[in-house]
């Protein structure tokens, strides 16, 4: 579909088990990845979840690279818009994707470590 992934590594916030999910990302700059958390349905996906839970076991891993450890920041207010902004620049089906949402789909960005 024209879109860059990454599987992001995080911890099951009940069982403690790792957790391996295929996301898309945008690039931020200085090695920063902006993902989005929309899932399917009225809830955001688990993975957004174990990674808030357990931010400090997170990792990211791009194709034919080893995984990187990461600092995931959740974007809010107007930094969350400017990069929104971006994202739906790229790729215009995550707007026509959160107009049939309930809820805003949250942004964050994965700094490496």
């Amino acid at each position: 579909m024209g879109m860059d992934l990454l599987v992001l590594h995080t911890v099951g916030r009940r069982t403690g088990e790792p957790r391996q999910s295929p996301v898309t990302w945008f690039d931020d700059g200085d090695g920063a990845r902006l993902i989005i958390a929309s899932g399917g349905g009225d809830q955001n996906p688990d993975w957004d979840a174990n990674l808030m839970a357990a931010p400090d076991q997170a990792s990211m891993e791009l194709p034919g690279q080893n995984a990187v450890a990461v600092t995931p920041r959740r974007l809010e207010g107007p930094e969350r818009e400017r990069a929104w902004q971006r994202i739906v620049e790229a790729q215009p089906r995550y707007a026509k994707y959160q107009q049939k949402s309930d809820r805003q789909y949250p942004v964050v960005r994965l700094t490496p470590r």
